[in-house]
């Protein structure tokens, strides 16, 4: 890993962002078990004791990780939504396109992503912070999907289809043996959505897609 030289004086705040960066490069590169202070100290360019100031522990300091990855993932979303338009098509498009933006869908946090969902069945807090259990996200997608089916359709299994393959292409982003690119994930994502909704979603230039 190469070593980066920080600044030398930053706020603590920033200090904690710098190392918990840091910890999110370590996870890609190592994987949740190998993970060490060491490693996290060496990929900020900082001393062993610094870390350890700021995080008494690997393990509060993995926690702090994944609120910050969590924190990120909400704050990215309801920001999407925040500028669509109130279409409820529009608002579930801009809701789905929001899990693959450039910011959030790096290899680096697709990786710690998929790091943590490997511990969450051990860990309630991890079970608790995982994307999926998102309880505000969740019923936002279910209440999009009701909008759009009307009374006879079955909003809370068309919003777990959607959930669910949205959180195994990111899975699959960091897995394949086959490489494709994130816009293709986004790609397929809104094609399964256009399936249960083929009155909201109209296919657009180069295979995109355009509220109805």
């Amino acid at each position: 890993m190469a070593e980066v030289k920080p600044p030398r004086k930053l706020s603590r705040e920033a200090r904690r962002v710098q190392l918990i960066e840091a910890t999110i490069e370590v996870l890609a590169i190592k994987g949740y078990a190998r993970v060490t202070m060491s490693d996290v100290a060496n990929q900020a360019g900082l001393s062993h004791g610094l870390v350890n100031f700021h995080f008494q522990s690997k393990e509060l300091l993995l926690a702090e990780t994944l609120t910050y990855l969590a924190d990120e993932y909400v704050q990215n979303w309801q920001a999407a939504l925040a500028a669509a338009d109130p279409d409820p098509a529009e608002q579930l498009q801009a809701l789905m396109r929001a899990d693959f933006t450039a910011a959030l869908c790096t290899p680096q946090r697709l990786a710690a992503w998929c790091a943590f969902w490997g511990e969450a069945q051990s860990r309630p807090l991890y079970q608790e912070k995982c994307g999926s259990n998102n309880a505000e996200y969740v019923t936002k997608l279910e209440v999009l999907c009701a909008a759009l089916l009307g009374p006879n359709g079955n909003a809370e299994r068309v919003a777990r289809a959607i959930r669910v393959t949205s959180e195994g292409l990111w899975m699959d982003l960091v897995t394949q043996t086959e490489p494709y690119s994130v816009d293709e994930a986004l790609a397929t994502l809104l094609e399964v959505a256009a399936a249960f909704f083929p009155q909201a979603f109209t296919r657009g230039i180069a295979g995109g897609f355009t509220g109805a």
